[in-house]
């Protein structure tokens, strides 16, 4: 690892990128590739980069549209969590807490990964019922869950307002100490630099315009960079999977929704864990540089705009300052909006698809707390053409067989039952 003196990175901090090393190729499109994975945010790189680590499969190209980590992987509220209930999603979120935990050191980037865990409020006698229920849930698998009183959430979070005329008040919590949150654009790049490294071609700028199929089977996509044959192809696209899936003639059942956040100004540290205002649809965290980050339910009408609306805005702000007063005066500095792809059953989609050669990683609201456990297990199907261990149960057709993976809690729609 490369050491800088305090001049050098002055130097630098002024040269504005003049001379820097690229952390990563540019390189021009071969005609042909082992494997194609469209998408260049944090799934499609991680599972470049697990192709390469697990399986010695570097003959790989990244295909980004824009730039890296441009989609929702920069858009996103950088939550990492495993509060779930069913016997597959527990083991596999808890994972991916585990994978982001070793993600600095494996990638030698520094993720800014931080567990500073999550209170979930319990606002009604509905999400207390639920809170117990997902707490004995993931004490099964070993996730740490723990029901708080409410002193002990006060004692946890001291600006928390608790009067007794709130719309939904406050009678209790639960607490997951392993959640936390990384730097969402240093997960891509941190990906990118080591697939980089290990010999997969990230092409930034290529969008994919049509995918072509030799009767069921995937031989390759048409880009605005030219033809690429491909025998594997996998879609990693987040809010557009639906959109390139149907290139090859696949329909999902998914829908596509803005997901809108916003952060204030930067201020001194005030909030240290992630809060759920389950009652009010919100949830919100202070970032590593002060900002109050605040994000809530999805807008009620399909959409692939990367904005949000002025009414739901003004509920997830009516929200967080009868929750916590303090907040009243406070600047908002940017808003923004990601799409969300909400799964029938509130379960990622990942595997194999009825068209052969064709994989997908669909996490929907899970975006980007599975990152590293959904890019490993969608790389493993790819390489071997068999469902994960992990992912068991995550297939498309699992819609074909009536064998669901029926989840709550675990979407901005949820969070008024959680």
């Amino acid at each position: 690892m490369k050491r800088y003196s305090i001049f050098s990175l002055i130097r630098n901090a002024l040269s504005f990128h003049d001379g820097w090393e690229r952390v990563w190729r540019s390189p021009d499109p071969r005609p042909e590739y082992d494997v194609v994975i469209i998408g260049g945010g944090g799934h499609g790189l991680g599972c470049a980069y697990y192709l390469a680590k697990d399986h010695g499969i570097t003959n790989v190209a990244v295909l980004e549209k824009g730039w890296l980590g441009g989609g929702n992987t920069g858009r996103n509220t950088m939550t990492i969590r495993s509060n779930y209930i069913r016997d597959v999603s527990v083991p596999f979120h808890d994972y991916s807490i585990e994978l982001y935990r070793q993600l600095s050191r494996e990638l030698n980037f520094n993720i800014m990964f931080s567990q500073r865990g999550m209170v979930t409020l319990i606002q009604s006698a509905a999400s207390s019922r639920d809170a117990m229920r997902r707490a004995n849930t993931m004490h099964i698998y070993g996730a740490d869950y723990r029901v708080l009183s409410v002193a002990a959430v006060k004692k946890m979070l001291p600006i928390l307002a608790t009067p007794a005329n709130a719309r939904f008040p406050v009678v209790g919590g639960v607490y997951q100490p392993r959640a936390g949150i990384a730097r969402h654009d240093a997960v891509a790049w941190g990906y990118a630099r080591m697939a980089d490294a290990m010999g997969v071609h990230v092409i930034q700028n290529c969008e994919v315009t049509g995918i072509d199929r030799v009767g069921n089977r995937v031989v390759g996509v048409r880009t605005t960079r030219g033809a690429i044959k491909a025998n594997k192809i996998g879609i990693a696209t987040a809010g557009h999977n639906s959109v390139v899936a149907a290139m090859a003639g696949l329909r999902l059942p998914i829908e596509t929704k803005p997901l809108q956040a916003f952060v204030s100004d930067p201020v001194k540290p005030i909030l240290e864990p992630i809060v759920v205002c389950g009652g009010y649809g919100a949830y919100l965290m202070q970032s590593d540089k002060g900002e109050i980050v605040v994000g809530g339910a999805e807008d009620p009408y399909p959409s692939y705009q990367q904005r949000g609306t002025y009414a739901i805005t003004e509920e997830i702000v009516s929200g967080m300052v009868e929750t916590f007063p303090i907040f009243k005066r406070m600047r908002l500095m940017r808003q923004w909006g990601g799409m969300v792809e909400l799964i029938p059953d509130s379960t990622p989609i990942i595997g194999k698809t009825p068209v052969e050669g064709l994989t997908i990683d669909i996490a929907g609201a899970g975006g980007f707390k599975t990152i590293p456990v959904a890019a490993k297990t969608h790389a493993h199907v790819i390489a071997t053409g068999h469902q994960h261990e992990l992912a068991r149960g995550y297939g498309l057709d699992r819609y074909e067989k009536g064998r669901l993976v029926l989840e709550t809690g675990v979407g901005s729609r949820d969070l008024r039952r959680v």
